[in-house]
């Protein structure tokens, strides 16, 4: 039987600030998500953050400065514990699941809209469309419904949205709108949103961090009034040279699970299980591990984290610990399971972003339970390519990335 790959995404996991990390906001070079959620466990709770077979699985022998914060480390297989770059700018979660599957996406850069402003209002009005801009500032009103701005809920420069209210445009009409503006932007995500308010948009503008300028989405009412649509429009991404569709032409069964299934692309038929629910996703995780390619997401760790909510984000971690062990119960001998992250989360950083910070790779197979310290890896690009060599795939089957063997400990 050919070896098996589960990876596990823990959405917004990250072991320490990138050296880049202030630049945009000098307070992220503090930034240290599971060492800030280990920290409060045993500060307000008074007991440590009770992850013991992640730390089995070499999150122990990455942070031994966490020794005193973590449950003692229960190994379940011959495991390594190390760190990736994130191998994109800023911290997303569309780059870092594309990056982690070995596409290339130094296409991709953080841009105002108001770095682009022209470029975009010229692509509007080539479709048909009635351009203007808001107060002459740097925010487009199309069609007079329809706002094109910065997004002030990510980075500065990461996202753009073009919202609207859906008894002024249809979601069809928001949409299409979005694709215009995807076409000509650099950046990661375009994302169409639609929801109910009841006043205008215009009147929930304002500054956000950086000189960007865009809807406040929480003030508009669009959250609290029913009725929100999203679609999440991803900068182009070579999907043939991405882990998943290497797996699957090459044979092998491929199944994505939770986010990872909305934000991954193939051409081949996969089995897609989308999903938010936690426990519902490990139960997937559980259900089709060992056997081909299995990648999966839990994302409420980031959405506690966009919530400065601490004790929700030990909570996630805390449950993704106890479905480890019926994971790794349907691992054989030959099957390769890695735990990762996207980018990071600091629920105690004072913000409600992402941290840009290194995250953890904590890779195990086979039997002789150990855990090591790991190789570092320069991008999460290399955790794709390593799953590719894992499965027996072509060299080069990955867009970016340098094959190792993750679970090899780091020499002495």
């Amino acid at each position: 039987m050919s070896p098996s790959a589960t990876v596990l995404v823990l959405d917004g996991f990250g072991t320490g600030a990138m050296p880049d990390a202030a630049a945009v906001r000098a307070a992220d070079a503090a930034a240290d998500t599971v060492g800030a959620v280990a920290a409060w466990s045993v500060r307000e709770r008074g007991r440590p953050l009770r992850v013991p077979h992640l730390a089995g699985l070499g999150l122990a022998a990455l942070r031994p400065d966490l020794g005193d914060l973590l449950a003692a480390p229960v190994p379940l297989l011959r495991a390594a514990g190390a760190r990736a770059g994130l191998g994109y700018p800023g911290a997303d979660s569309f780059a870092g699941h594309q990056t982690l599957m070995g596409a290339d996406m130094s296409h991709v850069v953080l841009c105002r809209l108001a770095d682009r402003i022209d470029v975009v209002t010229a692509a509007l009005r080539a479709r048909g469309h009635r351009v203007r801009t808001l107060d002459d500032g740097p925010v487009l009103v199309v069609d007079d419904a329809a706002l094109v701005h910065d997004n002030l809920e990510a980075d500065p420069g990461l996202n753009w949205n073009v919202s609207a209210r859906l008894d002024d445009l249809d979601f069809a009409a928001i949409l299409d709108i979005a694709r215009v503006v995807r076409d000509v932007a650099p950046v990661a995500r375009v994302i169409a949103v639609g929801g109910h308010s009841d006043r205008p948009l215009t009147d929930a503008v304002r500054p956000g961090p950086g000189g960007t300028v865009g809807l406040d989405t929480p003030a508009s009412g669009f959250y609290r009034n029913g009725g929100l649509r999203v679609q999440h429009l991803g900068a182009r991404v070579d999907h043939a040279h991405q882990l998943p569709e290497a797996a699957a032409r090459a044979g092998h069964r491929v199944v994505l699970i939770g986010k990872a299934a909305d934000l991954l692309v193939t051409d081949s038929p996969v089995d897609r299980r989308p999903g938010v629910d936690t426990p519902a996703v490990l139960a997937d995780v559980a259900a089709t591990a060992g056997h081909g390619l299995v990648v999966a997401n839990v994302q409420q760790t980031d959405l506690a984290g966009h919530s400065q909510d601490p004790a929700a984000f030990a909570g996630q971690l805390e449950a993704v610990d106890r479905a480890l062990p019926r994971i790794v119960a349907r691992l054989g001998p030959e099957d390769l399971l890695v735990v990762t992250g996207d980018h990071g989360n600091d629920p105690t950083i004072g913000h409600p972003f992402h941290t840009r910070e290194w995250v953890p790779v904590l890779a195990g197979t086979g039997s002789g339970a150990s855990a090591r310290r790991g190789h570092d890896l320069a991008s999460l690009a290399d955790v794709g390519a390593s799953v590719a060599r894992w499965l027996g795939l072509p060299a080069h089957a990955t867009a970016r990335g340098v094959e190792s063997e993750l679970s090899a400990s780091q020499p002495m």
